[in-house]
């Protein structure tokens, strides 16, 4: 009943939207709006009568995301993280670039070591995926250490270049752009409301140029 309930005021919602358009074809103009109309679509589908039944259950799931459109902050941070894909992409890039090289290293060096995390290219590449997420990862660089004493200095590097700076430079990318966003909705909003302040003043100027014309008809 709570998802019936839930899934007809979708449609409330979405067909008071549509009819106050004053053409259909502005609605879609906005793409929260188009995005908001694929997953009410997709709330109407008749699961039960549907020959896919899973796959038809498993998208109304996605009626969980019209949360992101009801609440003006996520669509805020939604187009922040949209924004910031671009630079993403390059950190991921030059991030892949010191996979690369460690991982060419590891698999020349500690390729002899009994666990086998370092026999080839692949399992390199793995292994410090997993050192990324800090999962025993000390039992990795013990591991190497029994082979070489300077091993540490392979993971500690590692481990501060990839982990700690990169990592570092996601949250400054996403930040620095929020506040960018911060900053433009302020001019904005100091627009919007410099440019009301200019109507009213103009309104004003010409009640009074009108009655300035009916005191000099008057005389």
């Amino acid at each position: 009943y709570l998802s019936n309930a839930i899934t007809y005021y979708f449609v409330f919602e979405i067909t008071v939207k549509l009819l106050a358009q004053d053409r259909l074809i502005n609605f879609f103009k906005d793409g929260w709006n188009s995005f908001d109309f694929i997953i009410v679509a997709i709330s109407l589908i008749p699961a039960s009568y549907s020959d896919l039944f899973l796959a038809v259950r498993v998208l109304r799931v996605f009626r969980i995301l019209r949360i992101i459109t009801a609440r003006p902050q996520l669509k805020e941070l939604i187009d922040v993280l949209i924004r910031v894909i671009p630079s993403i992409i390059d950190i991921v890039i030059l991030l892949f670039v010191i996979f690369f090289i460690y991982a060419i290293i590891g698999s020349y060096v500690f390729n002899e070591l009994p666990s086998g995390s370092w026999d080839n290219f692949g399992k390199s590449m793995l292994t410090l995926f997993q050192i990324l997420t800090f999962e025993t990862w000390t039992d990795l660089m013990q591991e190497a250490m029994s082979f070489s004493a300077w091993s540490w200095i392979y993971f500690v590097s590692f481990i501060i270049i990839a982990a700690f700076v990169f990592f570092n430079l996601f949250i400054a990318v996403i930040i620095s752009e929020m506040e960018e966003q911060r900053s433009n909705n302020k001019e904005a909003k100091a627009n919007k409301e410099l440019k009301a302040i200019l109507q009213e003043l103009q309104e004003v100027k010409q009640e009074l140029k009108i009655l300035q014309e009916n005191q000099n008809a008057k005389s």
